[in-house]
């Protein structure tokens, strides 16, 4: 009996050292399993380990990517130590496979992006040590299911911010390391201030938990905070022109501005959101073409000051426009319903050179009607043509082969705009900014008396089909 129990003692221990794998050391001590490969120069999670290996240590290698499934035969590993290597990427689920995890040590890697959400089946871990990575974020439900974390060290890494209420599921938390981070110290910040003050959780060198930026309040203490102004974001939405009543429609042909206005500190962003046939758009400002090329008919124009410009209302741009704003503190939003109203039949000015019956008189129906085919401009016989925004002389020059209208036009200053028609050359002087400097009344249709508003767009292309 006895030669048969020596027999299985020493097949058990020949199968549990056959279990680990060269050049690993593993330990059997107190029913728990210790596996020991440290400084081998690993490159990889080694395989073959024993299923009941408890602790394991892997620092000081060359691992450079901890790969799903490479603990999925070690899943009861309670302590990871993982310092000191060269890990890059950690792949989705890699660490998600160990439940019964207490201890996890990744500090003095190269981590600049982590599956946090494998997180959030370690619900038994307690000390989490991320310190001299390249994190440059971390979420603020990043760790929202670690109720028994004790210890968490994300110092020494390139934090610029943390969502207010990252910490506030951690409630065993007496420990946390953040100094040496490079935060920027603005609006979004102040939370954390305010929660180091109150809090009972130790926070180690909290003169190196310091600002990085902005330049003003570089180097200073988070806990040392000057009073900073900071507002959320309000919003005010009007047109040109208004609509006589709230809901009554617009004319088709009309050019709409809407003018969105937002305060607050820091300087809210502006984005505009259409809800109008066919689907949800949101314009947003781009830098205008270089001459001659000119782009697109544009349905929508969005102006640099945050306004919005729609050149030609039909039944196509009815609909709901909403100008968003945000900065650090929130959000805010506002929104204005346009409708349109069927377009009826064109109207002729009086003395516009028409008989009775709304007809050209016959020879100047044959000057100017194949050019009418290609241009939204009315022609007049005084040899003066008045368009949407501008002032115009005519001149000739031009053979009724020349390519359709475009329009190069900059706003807030005088400049020579060029229009070439089928048959006529045209110079024009156009001004789309205070229209109160030598306009004599001449303004753009629609637009009204808001004229300064238009200062923030810098250049832009105006052209119809």
């Amino acid at each position: 009996m006895v030669p048969l129990r020596a027999l299985w003692l020493a097949w058990a221990l020949l199968g549990v050292a056959r279990a680990c794998p060269e050049p690993c050391a593993c330990v059997d001590k107190y029913a728990h399993q210790f596996a020991d490969c440290a400084y081998k120069e690993l490159r990889e999670v080694p395989e073959g380990l024993p299923a009941n290996v408890t602790t394991l240590s892997l620092s000081a290698n060359k691992i450079t990517v901890l790969r799903r499934g490479a603990f999925a035969d070690v899943t009861q590993v309670t302590s990871l130590w993982l310092a000191h290597n060269e890990v890059r990427t950690v792949e989705p689920g890699a660490l998600a496979v160990l439940s019964q995890l207490k201890n996890l040590d990744l500090s003095h890697n190269l981590i600049s992006s982590f599956p946090w959400s494998d997180l959030r089946n370690l619900s038994a871990l307690q000390l989490l040590k991320m310190n001299h990575n390249r994190l440059g974020s971390l979420p603020r439900d990043a760790l929202g299911a670690l109720p028994d974390l004790r210890s968490l060290r994300i110092n020494n890494n390139r934090l610029r911010t943390l969502a207010p209420g990252t910490f506030d599921a951690l409630s065993a938390l007496s420990h946390l390391q953040l100094y040496h981070n490079p935060f920027h110290c603005s609006c979004s910040l102040l939370w954390l201030q305010a929660w180091a003050a109150s809090t009972r959780v130790s926070l180690p060198e909290p003169d190196s938990i310091a600002c990085a930026s902005p330049p003003a309040l570089q180097g200073v203490p988070v806990h040392r905070l000057p009073a900073l102004s900071c507002v959320p974001p309000s919003v005010r939405l009007s047109a040109e022109p208004p609509p006589e009543a709230p809901g009554s429609p617009l004319p088709a042909g009309l050019a709409l501005m809407l003018h969105c206005v937002a305060e607050g500190h820091p300087t809210p962003r502006l984005q505009w959101q259409l809800q109008i046939p066919g689907g949800t758009i949101a314009p947003t400002p781009t830098p205008a073409p270089a001459w001659p090329a000119p782009p697109a008919n544009p349905r929508f124009l969005a102006l640099t000051n945050g306004s919005l410009l729609v050149p030609l209302l039909s039944a196509k741009e009815a609909g709901v426009y909403t100008c968003r704003a945000h900065n650090e503190l929130g959000a805010n939003s506002t929104s204005l319903r346009v409708a349109v109203a069927a377009a009826g039949p064109p109207k002729h000015a009086p003395g516009s050179g028409e008989d009775s019956e709304g007809q050209a008189p016959t020879s100047e129906r044959k000057s100017t009607a194949k050019g009418r085919g290609n241009s939204v401009l009315p022609s007049k016989p005084e040899g003066k043509i008045k368009a949407w925004g501008m002032l115009e002389e005519t001149a000739e020059g031009r053979s009724p082969q020349d390519p359709p209208i475009g329009i190069l036009c900059v706003i807030s200053c005088w400049f020579d705009c060029f229009v070439i028609l089928p048959g006529v050359y045209t110079r024009s002087l156009l001004f789309l900014g205070a229209f109160n400097s030598g306009m004599q009344g001449a303004k753009p249709r629609g637009i009204g008396e808001a004229g300064n508003e238009w200062g923030g767009f810098a250049a832009g292309w105006v052209s119809a089909d």
